[in-house]
C-alpha cells in the first residue's frame, strides 16, 4: 500500500549526486513534487512539503543524508495532527466511540475490525447496531460479530437509533465493558437527515471519540467529505479503509495537514485482523523502506501466547516440530492479518511484499489441501511425522482426495521447513539470519 510513494522517495533521493550540487537537489525536488501530485496528494500539501524539504536540506548541507533526514521530518510533520493517536481509553470505562461515514465506506466491517483490535489488547468490547436504515445492516453486523466472538447489542424491529445507542450504553455500564462501539447509519451522500440523526445519537450518549470512516479509494473526495462531517460532528479521528487497494496512497498525507484531524487507523486488507494504528513516525519509517518492527512485534505479541512460544521454540531446537504444531501456528498466523502487510513491516522487505500475491490462510487452495492431508492422519502420525511410510501416505492421499505425489511434495516441504527452523533457532542460526537481513537491507534507501 506504500509502494508507489516509497518508490517515488527512493527515486528522488537517488537524484542527489554530490554534497554541494544545487542542480541535483532541484532535480530531486522536482521528482518528489511530481510523484506526490501523481499519488493524489493535495497541491498545497505538496507545495509546503517540498519547500520544507528544500530549506532543511540546504540548512544541513546538500547531500543524500541531509535530504533523507529532511524528507523524513517533513513527512512526519505532515502526517501529525493535534489530537490522539491510535485508540485512547477514557479514565472511567466504558470508552464510547461513535462510528460514522458514508454508505459503502466499509464502516460496519471497520467497526468489527476495531472491536477485534481492542479484543486482542485484552479489552472487553461491546458493539451496538444503530444502523437501522440500510437493509440487512444489523444482520451483517450480527454475523461478523458472531464469527469473531465479539459481543453485540441489538434490538429486533428497533426504529430509533438514539434509543438503541442509549440502551447499549446502559448495557455496557452494567456489563463492565471497557469499550462501546456504536455503528451508525450511512448514506450514499451527505444529507440533513443523516446529520440530524448522528447529532441526536451523539447528544444522547456523549461519546469520547467520533471516528469518521473514509474510503481511501475516493482520493481527495475522502478529505472533502471528512471536512463536512467534521463541521457538523466535530470528529476526533479518521479511519481510512481499503488502503491496501490504494496504490497511490496520497490521501493519508492530506487528512492531517488539510483537516488538522489525526488519522487514527488504516485498513490494510479484507480480513478482520487487517487494521493498524496510524502512528506517523512508524508510517514514515515504512514509507522510507525501513520497515516497522515495533508494530510487527506488537501484532505478534497480541496473538501469540508467550508460554506457548517458548515451548514451540524448544520443540524446534530439538527437531520435534510436528503437524499439530504446524496447524497451531497456522491459526496464529491467521490472526495476524495480511501477509503482504506483515512483510512490509520488515526492513528491506517492502519491495518483495509489493510483488507477491497475498496468502489467504482461510481460502487458499494449497492451505485447504494441507489441512485435508493432516486431517487424514492418525493422532500418532501427526505427533511423529517419521511414521509416514508409503502405505500410510497412500491412505492419507485417498482420505484427502489427493494424489500421493501431492502428499509427498507437502511432506518434503514440511521437512525442509522444519530443518530450516531448527537451523535458525541456534546462535549460529541467528547469525545466518542476521546475514540474510543484511542482504535484504541493500534494498534500503541510501543513508
Amino acid at each position: 500500500m506504500f509502494e508507489a510513494l516509497s518508490d517515488s522517495f527512493k527515486s528522488a533521493i537517488n537524484k542527489i549526486r554530490f554534497a554541494d550540487d544545487e542542480k541535483a537537489l532541484k532535480k530531486a525536488l522536482d521528482t518528489l513534487k511530481k510523484s506526490l501530485l501523481k499519488a493524489d496528494v493535495h497541491h498545497k500539501v505538496v507545495r509546503d512539503l517540498v519547500k520544507t524539504v528544500e530549506l532543511e536540506t540546504k540548512k544541513r548541507g546538500i547531500g543524500k543524508e541531509s535530504f533523507l533526514l529532511a524528507l523524513k521530518n517533513a513527512l512526519t510533520d505532515t502526517l501529525t495532527a493535534p489530537g490522539n493517536q491510535g485508540f485512547v481509553f477514557a479514565s472511567k470505562p466504558p470508552t464510547v466511540a461513535l462510528m460514522c461515514g458514508l454508505q459503502g465506506s466499509g464502516k460496519t466491517t471497520t467497526t468489527v475490525k476495531l472491536a477485534n483490535f481492542l479484543k486482542q489488547k485484552k479489552k472487553k468490547v461491546l458493539v451496538a447496531a444503530a444502523d437501522l436504515q440500510r437493509l440487512a445492516a444489523v444482520e451483517q453486523l450480527r454475523q461478523l460479530c458472531e464469527q469473531n466472538e465479539i459481543d453485540l447489542f441489538y434490538e429486533e424491529g428497533a426504529k430509533d437509533p438514539v434509543e438503541v445507542a442509549k440502551k447499549a450504553l446502559e448495557r455496557a455500564k452494567e456489563g463492565l465493558y471497557d469499550v462501546l462501539l456504536v455503528d451508525t447509519a450511512g448514506r450514499l451522500a451527505i444529507d440533513e437527515e443523516l446529520m440530524s440523526e448522528l447529532k441526536a445519537v451523539k447528544a444522547a450518549i456523549h461519546p469520547h471519540e467520533v471516528f469518521y470512516v473514509a474510503d481511501s479509494l475516493t482520493g481527495q473526495d475522502a478529505v472533502r467529505t471528512a471536512a463536512t462531517f467534521h463541521e457538523a460532528m466535530e470528529i476526533t479521528g479518521v479511519i481510512l479503509t481499503k488502503y491496501d487497494g490504494d496504490s497511490k496512497g496520497g490521501v493519508a498525507l492530506g487528512i492531517a495537514k488539510q483537516l488538522h484531524i489525526p488519522l487514527r487507523f488504516i485498513g490494510t486488507g479484507e480480513k478482520i485482523p487487517d487494521l493498524e494504528q496510524f502512528l506517523p513516525d512508524r508510517i514514515v519509517s515504512r514509507l522510507m523502506g525501513e520497515g516497522d518492527l515495533l508494530t510487527l512485534a506488537e501484532k505478534t505479541a497480541d496473538v501469540i501466547d508467550e508460554k506457548k512460544a517458548r515451548k514451540f521454540t524448544s520443540k524446534i531446537k530439538k527437531g520435534q516440530f510436528n503437524f499439530n504444531d504446524f496447524l497451531e501456528q497456522l491459526e496464529s498466523m491467521k490472526k495476524l492479518g495480511s501477509m503482504k502487510s506483515l512483510l512490509g513491516m520488515i526492513p528491506g522487505m517492502s519491495g518483495m511484499a509489493s510483488k507477491i500475491e497475498d496468502l489467504d490462510l482461510e481460502n487458499s487452495k494449497e492451505i485447504k489441501h494441507i489441512k485435508a492431508m493432516i486431517s487424514s492422519m492418525t493422532p500418532k502420525e501427526r505427533e511423529n511425522p517419521a511414521l509416514l511410510n508409503n502405505s500410510r501416505k497412500r491412505r492419507i492421499a485417498m482420505g484427502a482426495g489427493l494424489s500421493q505425489t501431492e502428499v509427498n511434495r507437502f511432506l518434503k516441504q514440511f521437512q525442509n521447513a522444519a530443518k530450516m527452523a531448527k537451523k535458525f533457532s541456534g546462535k549460529k542460526g541467528l547469525k545466518d539470519l542476521e546475514r540474510l537481513m543484511a542482504q535484504q537491507n541493500k534494498m534500503h534507501i541510501p543513508r
